[in-house]
């Protein structure tokens, strides 16, 4: 039987998701299992990733499933390097998936994956120069230049999370002080709340209550949404690019979180009055966009 569909599972700190998108491009459908935890025995999360893909199988396999992980992933999608999110560290990922479902296998960065995605059929189709910010658990990036993805020497361009905000600022996950998702991400967005309120709230219940219009929660967006701004800022004056677009489950909410992006990148970038400033606006895919990029090199091979 042919298989004319492929899938894609995206990896992140909380979560693992999976979908299936039909040889044209369109997405059929979708599930969510939970990730192990940052601390699970690498082949338990292999087993996850693998379970998920296999929620979205029709009664015949796909002709290639793509992984989207969130880090580090070597130039040629063989091995994941390291994350700090995820347990994996110098594991040849994409051959031990492939050995669990029976079917090629393809693995990228998942800012990589969400990038091709928007390039292919979303908010960057017919751009040539773009950046991308996904805002989840914590901050991934992609380069597009000249039409295509900038993966540097190594493959593991594009990890603006880690760029360092405030020196000497809060613990990372990934070892590092100060990193900018420690202040724009879903873990930023939680502390901001948490101490604002005494108590700890979900990235979810936060969302929930901004969007009721919980003065707390919106002000949490607020400080999330003007970190956005700063450090896209200095993307912009690193790169230049045509457009900026922001994707993750962080991003859902819209201007409540852009808005405040807007005013801060345009706030603090050099000559405003003199040059261009991008647009920046939300991936048009939303937060499937890292699965549906990897379904999408699974059937395209990776640029």
């Amino acid at each position: 039987m042919e298989r004319n569909y492929t899938v894609g599972v995206d990896v992140g700190g909380t979560k693992v998701l999976a979908v299936r998108v039909s040889a044209s491009g369109e997405l059929e459908a979708s599930a969510v299992r939970p990730m192990p935890g940052r601390t699970a025995p690498e082949p338990d999360v292999e087993t996850a990733v693998a379970d998920a893909a296999r929620d979205v199988f029709l009664t015949h396999p796909p002709a290639a499933v793509g992984v989207s992980a969130a880090g580090l992933v070597d130039a040629a999608g063989e091995h994941y390097l390291f994350g700090a999110h995820l347990p994996w560290r110098d594991a040849p990922v994409r051959r031990r998936v492939e050995g669990l479902l029976g079917v090629p296998v393809v693995m990228d960065n998942d800012a990589n994956c969400a990038a091709w995605a928007e390039l292919t059929a979303g908010a960057a189709r017919g751009r040539r120069s773009v950046v991308l910010v996904t805002i989840g658990t914590g901050i991934g990036g992609a380069l597009v230049l000249g039409g295509r993805l900038v993966r540097g020497a190594h493959g593991v361009a594009g990890e603006f999370g880690h760029m360092q905000a405030v020196p000497g600022g809060l613990e990372c996950e990934c070892g590092l002080r100060g990193c900018w998702e420690q202040y724009c991400s879903g873990r930023a967005l939680e502390r901001v709340t948490r101490v604002a309120l005494g108590r700890h709230l979900t990235g979810p219940e936060v969302t929930a209550l901004a969007l009721e219009g919980d003065e707390v929660a919106r002000e949490a967006f607020g400080s999330v949404g003007r970190w956005l701004g700063v450090g896209t800022a200095a993307l912009v004056s690193a790169f230049d690019p045509e457009l900026v677009v922001v994707g993750g489950g962080v991003s859902a909410v819209g201007d409540l979180l852009l808005a405040p992006a807007r005013e801060a990148l345009r706030s603090s970038l050099q000559g405003t009055d003199h040059r261009p400033v991008p647009d920046l606006v939300p991936a048009a895919l939303g937060p499937e966009a890292g699965a549906v990029g990897a379904a999408l090199l699974a059937r395209d091979g990776r640029p």
